[in-house]
């Protein structure tokens, strides 16, 4: 009875994490339609959290810590600050500790303490990989903003302010901060090849690219723009045709890795004196981390094989 509770404990608060981190954010809308903002009343567990990130982003203030930076933040599109997920993985670390104890004693939850970083980063990675794919689903529509505010008279730098405002995020998030940064004094072609840089897109340092050669020679650059619009789009027929041959071996990888970590589990819940002896043994203990080093050969492997260049 106390297993079972315990591994319901966990579940959720896994769900919980998951849900507060990958959750979409709320619709973006103007400032100038937005409604002024009413305080809501602070309660003393709302005052805690307050405090504790303000301790957080003080400590971060005087030292320069890289793991869950600003730019990894930024990157992978969640509005906070660095004190902030802190306490956050602390929350969860704190929660996940709680559950192991309960389920499988001490060693369980200094192990599912460990595990807190490595699901912030995995989470971080996650969200920036969800952004970079929508980033490079829109480019095509973003070319042709530029285009049409070209043709229309506009200047280069008007004519992606405008695809900033009309795009979507992150396109719109990107374009505004190329805006920005240029009014600002920075040079064009530097703020467009860190976008590219951030969304590591190979396409889009192609457009940063034919607009440097056309501020420097001149030329049709709308012309220019429809002309790697098109190649980009026959670029993505051909990546979404690899990807779809690649999906059964993707799926073959998930199905392996998942089908060990299903088995114990599904043993802990029929049988839980059954798997005591791995959290118990040093032997057991030896044979996890074999078979957790091989899972990740193995799947690092198998992503090598069907992540295809071209």
């Amino acid at each position: 009875m106390t297993l079972s509770i315990g591994v319901a404990f966990l579940a959720t608060a896994l769900l919980l994490l998951a849900v507060a981190v990958l959750s979409p954010g709320t619709a973006r809308v103007p400032l100038d339609r937005r409604r002024p903002v009413q305080a809501a009343p602070d309660s003393s567990l709302s005052r805690f959290a307050g405090s504790a990130v303000n301790l957080a982003d003080g400590f971060f203030a005087q030292r320069k810590v890289r793991l869950f930076n600003r730019d990894a933040l930024e990157q992978a599109g969640l509005r906070m600050g660095q004190g902030d997920f802190y306490v956050l993985l602390a929350v969860g670390a704190f929660v996940g500790a709680l559950a192991g104890f309960v389920v499988g004693g001490v060693m369980l939850a200094l192990l599912l303490v460990l595990l807190a970083p490595v699901g912030g980063h995995l989470a971080l990675t996650v969200l920036a990989g969800k952004r970079r794919a929508k980033f490079d689903d829109q480019l095509g529509d973003t070319l042709q903003l530029l285009s049409g505010g070209l043709r229309a008279g506009h200047s280069i730098l008007r004519a992606i302010d405008a695809a900033g405002s009309e795009s979507q995020s992150p396109t719109a998030e990107e374009m505004r901060r190329v805006v920005t940064e240029t009014s600002l004094g920075r040079d064009l072609l530097a703020s467009l090849s860190d976008t590219a840089e951030r969304m590591r897109n190979e396409d889009f340092v192609w457009i940063a690219q034919a607009i440097q050669i056309n501020r420097e020679v001149g030329g049709n650059l709308a012309e220019v723009l429809d002309q790697v619009n098109e190649t980009i789009r026959e670029r993505s027929e051909i990546k979404g045709h690899i990807k779809s041959l690649a999906a059964e071996g993707k799926f073959s990888a998930y199905i392996l890795m998942a089908m060990p970590i299903g088995i114990v589990v599904m043993l802990m819940l029929v049988n839980p004196g059954y798997m005591n002896v791995m959290f118990t043994n040093p032997l057991g203990w030896a044979m996890m981390a074999a078979s957790v080093i091989l899972m990740t050969i193995g799947g690092l492997w198998m992503r090598k094989i069907i992540d295809l260049k071209f």
